[in-house]
């Protein structure tokens, strides 16, 4: 198979490294990729939200299946494109993409379906808004409707916070159009967790549990990110409460789209939170996260080509997925100032040094070739990966590479997954 994956961070790098293992495969592009995904096919200078320029690629290079990274594309209306041209793509239509594309959209979708989740209310006047979160109580959470790259969620532990938090949304309009209407709900207190299913619009395949750490700071401190850090499995989430949970988060949207001819087809990721009272859907994404990708695919034993295939076509219940046994961490390595400011063109050395350990792999989200020399290109620059016996086993042999790895202004976080093993 001719196969194009879409996107150039570290889960895309993730994909085409499980990609390139199947034998299956006969050519494998990526547009735009990375320093590291041009180590595993051909990087192709497509933008992912140029829509025309990615279908005419597919067109051209013949490709058989299109695998989209990132969201955005996926909310722009990629895969209608792609399919009106009958070319197959793992990723759900624009309708359906709607899940992360608008969190209003994603919470009514929960309430027709009977999914648990926070109560809400929707706003797009600011005055109305500042109204409500008068007489509310703290702490709770404001989001900017749409997409805004991880980063438009405020958890408020007060009015000041709530009225700083709404003034930048609809006001500032920090995210733009993201921010021109905003979701407000009650904070929810509990563990978090990461559950994923492959999805061929009726049939779903489970995932093993993951946790992310979307903090820049130790200890959950500091802005959000698009993720420092994963580890799987989530103790919170085990293997025995997999399918109870997805009777819960993940069968009533597919059966609700289904019934609604918009069938899902792609990645359904459910972010969770364990309450008291059960889980409860905190958001829906529409593709695997970045880094939960990666522990994910470290773990995964199945041909990823195959399975992938078998969702498109819809044959998810004749796969049998094979998990290997041992717990994987992942360590994010990013550019100082990141998520806010920061420098590129940094020279990168020690990957080589890190992944002499046979159960560690590097995966590059934000890096590029230049002059014979690997140097940073992004905020988020790589995911150092690693198996483990158990989790702790895991996070040791991680931390020992990503210490093996270093460019100026280096930065990560020293807490990821240790939690779990206190």
């Amino acid at each position: 198979m001719r196969v194009l994956i879409v996107g150039s961070g570290g889960r895309e790098h993730a994909l085409a490294w499980k990609i390139r293992q199947s034998p299956g495969l006969v050519e494998l592009y990526i547009a735009p990729g990375n320093g590291g995904t041009a180590l595993e096919g051909e990087n192709i200078p497509v933008d992912v939200d140029d829509i025309p320029g990615l279908v005419r690629l597919a067109r051209e290079r013949k490709v058989d299946l299109v695998i989209v990274g990132p969201e955005l594309p996926l909310v722009l209306g990629l895969t209608d494109a792609l399919e009106s041209e009958r070319i197959p793509c793992f990723g759900p239509g624009t309708y359906a993409a709607q899940l992360e594309g608008s969190k209003a959209f994603a919470k009514s979708l929960m309430a027709q379906a009977e999914v648990p989740t926070a109560r809400h209310k929707v706003f797009e006047d600011y005055f109305q808004a500042l109204n409500h979160v008068r007489s509310r109580a703290y702490p709770l959470v404001v989001k900017a409707d749409g997409l805004a790259a991880g980063k438009g969620v405020v958890v408020a532990s007060d009015y000041s916070e709530a009225q700083e938090a709404l003034h930048d949304m609809l006001v500032k309009e920090v995210f733009g159009k993201a921010g021109e209407r905003v979701v407000i709900e009650e904070a929810l207190e509990g563990e978090e967790a990461s559950f994923l299913a492959l999805c061929d619009g009726h049939d779903f395949i489970l995932l093993p549990s993951a946790q992310d750490y979307k903090r820049i700071g130790e200890n959950d401190t500091g802005p959000n990110t698009g993720g420092m850090g994963a580890y799987s499995p989530a103790p919170v989430l085990p293997p025995e409460k997999y399918q109870e949970t997805a009777d819960l988060v993940i069968r009533p949207i597919l059966q609700h789209l289904e019934q609604t001819e918009q069938p899902f087809k792609g990645v359904l990721y459910a972010g969770l939170m364990f309450t008291a009272q059960g889980p409860n859907v905190l958001e829906y994404n529409v593709r695997f996260g970045d880094p939960e990708c990666q522990p994910l695919l470290m773990r995964m034993e199945s041909d990823l080509l195959e399975i992938i295939t078998a969702c498109v076509h819809g044959g998810a219940e004749k796969i049998d997925l094979r998990v290997r046994p041992e717990a994987s961490v992942c360590v994010v390595l990013s550019s100082e100032g990141y998520p806010r400011r920061f420098t590129k063109g940094h020279e990168i050395n020690g990957i080589q040094k890190a992944e002499e350990d046979p159960l560690v792999k590097v995966f590059h989200a934000g890096t590029r070739h230049t002059d014979g020399r690997l140097v940073t290109d992004g905020g988020r620059v790589l995911g150092v990966t690693a198996l483990g016996d158990g989790l702790k086993d895991a996070i040791e042999r991680c931390y020992r590479a990503v210490e093996q790895i270093s460019f100026e202004g280096s930065y990560y976080r020293r807490d990821i997954g240790k939690k779990v093993i206190v």
